[in-house]
């Protein structure tokens, strides 16, 4: 972010224009077009005509971008007049897809503002805040060589050293935390958790999505459905009850078979809702709901059991160190209505036959390792893959197949309805692999010795999403 911003430890006022407002009194907020032309016009004051970094003007290709955002701290002392004190810049770091890479730029703060304020230091957090708010997976900035200090107070991690516009500077970088977050939040407990129960796991499916019955070729999995989802969506809770139970089985390689369903519901009238939605994904899938249990005049619960048969389920941790790791998802659909963000519906619009098809996903690619993705999202579960596997997992952002209508920070964070990530001893394993029309499917990254998860982004560098293990069970054999 090259910035006109000058750090000082000590403030000696001298000629200033006008007297330092007090501490409290400025606001950073979001720029409208009034706010944007006077922090145009700061910026020329400052890289212009104060520092001498640009001739004539320091207008580019960014500030012609719609999806630029300019942040600026406004006075709002009575007698300011809203001024602008200072502003900064963010947007995406590369022309074209917005891969959730977000760049920082253009910090600039007005001369007789750098006296204790804290106006900058205000302005990079609230970047730093406001590139998250923005679904960025990485957010980088290059500043002026004597600005790193207090960038490094602010917590950002200096990356490299360069010279522009005849000065040094110094490319830092802000840790995004949003994938480790989400990992920590919904799996991080489940090794201490299930620790005494891991005995009884088939070897080798430690950690897995369904569970190989032993002495026989049945497939069992089993989900439950969050109580507020039950609550405010009850149809769309048992269509999605079915769908992530099938799923796991898909992981697996296992063809369905059946369901059996554990309802709770405040009355007869809320539970023929919740069943209502478990019907028609019964009837979609065409597998049959064989018993269960229903529970009247309690909170909302719902869960569901899915069994099926395959004679060689596929592990979610046979993978290995070199071998590739490919997503393969159905893009079509759109944000189910009050989950943007959160929840990709790409099966309420699809027939039984394309549906059923998509059982037939991991058969056909035949990898060594495989899950569905998961509440931990595609970068958790691909943790969680890597994880049973012994090892560490690199994604190529770039490559990871996703819907034009959702940014990748959302993409590789939430539950997509249906994919897949695999791994495979060799790209062409999966040569000729029939796969349904309707899904997409990349390499997009390896397994690699170590653990956690990176990200590898266009120009090489990789950042880290997931820090260690996801679950802490470990590796499944």
């Amino acid at each position: 972010m090259t910035t006109g911003l000058t750090f000082v430890d000590e403030v000696i006022l001298t000629g200033s224009r006008r007297q330092a407002p007090t501490l409290d009194s400025f606001v950073v907020v979001r720029a409208e077009a009034a706010e944007v032309t006077a922090y145009r016009a700061l910026r020329r004051d400052v890289f212009v005509h104060e520092q001498g970094l640009f001739d004539g003007s320091d207008h580019d290709d960014v500030d012609d971008d719609s999806r630029t955002v300019v942040l600026v701290a406004v006075a709002t002392h009575p007698s300011s007049g809203g001024e602008v004190l200072g502003g900064v810049r963010l947007h995406p770091a590369l022309p074209g897809r917005d891969l959730g890479w977000w760049r920082g730029s253009r910090l600039a703060v007005a001369s007789d503002a750098r006296m204790l304020l804290g106006v900058g230091a205000a302005l990079v957090r609230a970047a730093c805040a406001e590139a998250e708010s923005l679904g960025a997976l990485r957010f980088d900035a290059t500043v002026q060589a004597q600005n790193e200090r207090l960038f490094k107070r602010l917590g950002w991690v200096p990356r490299e050293r360069t010279h522009l516009h005849g000065h040094p500077h110094v490319v830092v970088d802000w840790p995004i935390a949003r994938v480790q977050r989400l990992a920590g939040a919904t799996k991080a407990a489940l090794g201490g958790l299930l620790s005494t129960l891991v005995a009884g796991v088939p070897q080798g499916f430690v950690g897995d999505d369904g569970a190989p019955v032993p002495g026989s070729d049945l497939v069992a999995a089993c989900d439950a459905i969050l109580p507020s989802m039950v609550e405010r969506d009850p149809e769309w809770a048992g269509w999605c009850a079915a769908l992530v139970n099938l799923n796991d089985l898909s992981a697996m390689g296992a063809a369905p078979v059946a369901l059996l369903d554990a309802v709770g519901a405040r009355d007869a009238s809320f539970a023929r809702r919740v069943l209502r939605g478990l019907s028609e994904a019964s009837q979609a899938w065409g597998v049959p709901v064989i018993g269960g249990h229903t529970q009247l005049g309690v909170p909302a619960a719902l869960s569901v059991t899915a069994l099926g048969r395959t004679a060689r389920p596929v592990p979610g941790g046979g993978g290995a160190p070199g071998q590739a790791l490919r997503v393969t998802a159905d893009l079509g659909g759109g944000w189910r209505p009050r989950y943007t963000g959160a929840q990709w519906d790409s099966s309420s619009h699809r027939t039984g036959e394309e549906l059923r098809a998509l059982a037939g996903v991991v058969p056909a690619l035949a990898p060594t390792a495989a899950k569905d993705v998961s509440m931990s999202g595609l970068v958790g579960t691909t943790g969680m893959l890597a994880e049973a596997s012994g090892c560490r997992a690199v994604l190529d952002v770039a490559a990871v197949p996703a819907p034009r209508e959702a940014s990748y920070g959302d993409w590789l964070t939430c539950f997509p309805g249906f994919a897949m990530i695999t791994a495979e001893v060799s790209t062409s394993s999966t040569t000729g692999a029939r796969l349904p029309g309707f899904v997409t499917t990349a390499v997009c990254g390896e397994l690699t010795t170590g653990a956690g998860v990176g990200l590898r982004w266009p120009d090489g560098v990789v950042t880290e999403a997931v820090t260690s293990t996801v679950t802490g069970m470990g590796a499944a054999s």
